[in-house]
């Protein structure tokens, strides 16, 4: 999809459009007994600790152009992180960025990346948990992204996708606001967009079933992402598909299939 940039505009004073990236990412495992899924906990609780969570997002302010004013992080008992972060817009960055040719399109995908917002803020929550019979665990993060001026959350996105490497997402975009030109016009989008699509990388696009809502009027953007390939090896926790027996693998395929399609379209179903 082409992205078209708008001509820059010359403003009346700040910049007071809101951008807000807003998305849930899921994992899901098959852990068969009540002390393998105690074990999946412990290692996403490991793995997404409020340390690690600090890192990603200081790389996020970084990406956007931000400046990092505040960070307050909590990991919980018995499980969960969050992760919160007040930015401000950095002038000498943004300016930079508006230079670039790349501005106006997605973000790359970098092999290592560096976080920074003022009335905007970076925040991370996560929910590690189990259904309490059919083995099933699932990791869920909540992310938000809102920023306040020229610096959009957008540039972000692959980063954070190719960060969490999840099975589902959902994602939600919206632009608030207005601000105004010298002339005292208003415009309530300062950029062009048709899909969130747009700034996410062909080699991700490749990878996920995707479906689109749109309210292009209000400039709300919903985008779904199931992943494509699902190899059962991926999904098993603490015991391996060579040993479980053909029926053992059906069952537990549908299990995850289930929840995977129940997540992913919002609704329980009975069957898949």
């Amino acid at each position: 999809m082409e992205i078209k940039s708008f001509k820059k505009l010359k403003l009346y004073g700040f910049n007071n459009l809101t951008k807000t990236l807003s998305f849930n990412i899921y994992d899901i495992c098959y852990a068969k007994s009540s002390e393998h899924r105690k074990g999946y906990i412990e290692y996403i609780d490991e793995q997404y600790n409020a340390e690690r969570i600090t890192g990603i997002l200081t790389n996020v302010a970084e990406i956007i152009g931000a400046k990092i004013l505040n960070i307050a992080k909590q990991d919980y008992d018995p499980q969960g992180a969050s992760v919160t972060i007040l930015i401000s817009e950095e002038h000498g960055y943004v300016e930079e960025m508006e230079h670039s040719p790349a501005n106006n399109g997605p973000g790359e995908l970098p092999e290592s990346v560096i976080a920074h917002l003022d009335k905007s803020h970076i925040t991370v929550h996560t929910y590690p948990e189990s259904h309490p019979d059919e083995g099933i665990s699932t990791f869920r993060a909540d992310i938000d992204v809102s920023t306040c001026g020229r610096i959009s959350p957008l540039k972000a996105l692959n980063f954070l996708i190719n960060s969490f490497e999840s099975d589902i997402m959902t994602i939600d975009y919206r632009v608030r606001g207005f601000t105004r030109d010298v002339s005292g016009k208003k415009y309530f989008i300062d950029h062009k967009i048709n899909s969130i699509q747009n700034y996410i990388s062909g080699k991700t696009r490749e990878l996920y079933q995707m479906i689109d809502v749109n309210v292009y009027q209000e400039h709300i953007f919903h985008t779904k992402m199931l992943l494509k390939e699902f190899d059962l090896d991926n999904y098993l926790f603490g015991v391996e598909k060579k040993d479980l027996s053909p029926n053992e693998k059906r069952k537990i395929k549908q299990r995850l299939k289930k929840e995977m399609t129940e997540i992913f379209y919002g609704r329980n179903i009975s069957k898949v």
